[in-house]
């Protein structure tokens, strides 16, 4: 007897069957990884990924505290003097001294300090000011240089600048912006944390006052 021959194989149905079969050899984890990136790519292109627009800048009236996760910062005053040695600013011929007294609140929860360069002085910018780091930043009751600001402790401090004899008058009026930092926590080589980048937060205008000698 003439055993039955052995029926051909059934050939997938769909033209693409083909597909499915090289699929089913394919780890699942390329679908995952082709999956992102396909969302990123749609996504990207409808600006999904865009930065978030820049947060507004808030307009300040005088004497009004900006805020933030740094410092509570009052712009009070803005003079013009023509000495100043008590706050630890030497004045040279064709020179005077630009002050500008403020109230500030370390609002973290670490000590400060409120040196020339430092991330208090880096949160104010005076528009025509050419250089902006201060002489000295100096307590407003003691003179007392460069203090350590503690958390939660209101402070007057005076910040001044040696400038010009003519570069800026009475009842000038100067723009002054607020900049907000960012926290930066070190890893492997560099360690701590420091505060750093500053952003325009909030801008406040002062009329100069021209106090000649001093009072």
């Amino acid at each position: 007897m003439i055993p039955d021959r052995a029926e051909p194989e059934s050939r997938p149905t769909s033209r693409f069957g083909w597909v499915r079969a090289a699929s089913d050899r394919v780890p699942t984890k390329w679908f995952a990884g082709i999956g992102t990136a396909a969302f990123l790519g749609a996504t990207a292109a409808f600006g999904g990924l865009a930065t978030a627009a820049d947060a507004p800048v808030a307009d300040l009236g005088a004497g009004e505290e900006h805020r933030n996760d740094q410092f509570a910062i009052t712009v009070e005053r803005a003079v013009l003097i023509d000495e100043f040695q008590g706050a630890g600013v030497y004045v040279e011929d064709g020179e005077r001294v630009l002050a500008l007294p403020i109230r500030v609140e370390n609002t973290w929860n670490q000590p400060l300090a409120a040196y020339p360069d430092s991330s208090l002085t880096q949160s104010l910018e005076i528009e025509g000011l050419t250089e902006t780091t201060p002489d000295s930043v100096a307590r407003y009751d003691d003179a007392t240089l460069s203090p350590s600001l503690q958390p939660g402790v209101p402070a007057q401090l005076l910040l001044a600048w040696a400038v010009e004899v003519d570069a800026f008058t009475d009842e000038q009026e100067l723009r002054i912006t607020l900049n907000d930092m960012t926290l930066h926590t070190g890893s492997f080589v560099v360690n701590g944390q420091w505060w750093t980048d500053p952003v325009p937060a909030a801008t406040t205008t002062i009329e100069l006052e021209d106090i000649g000698a001093g009072r």
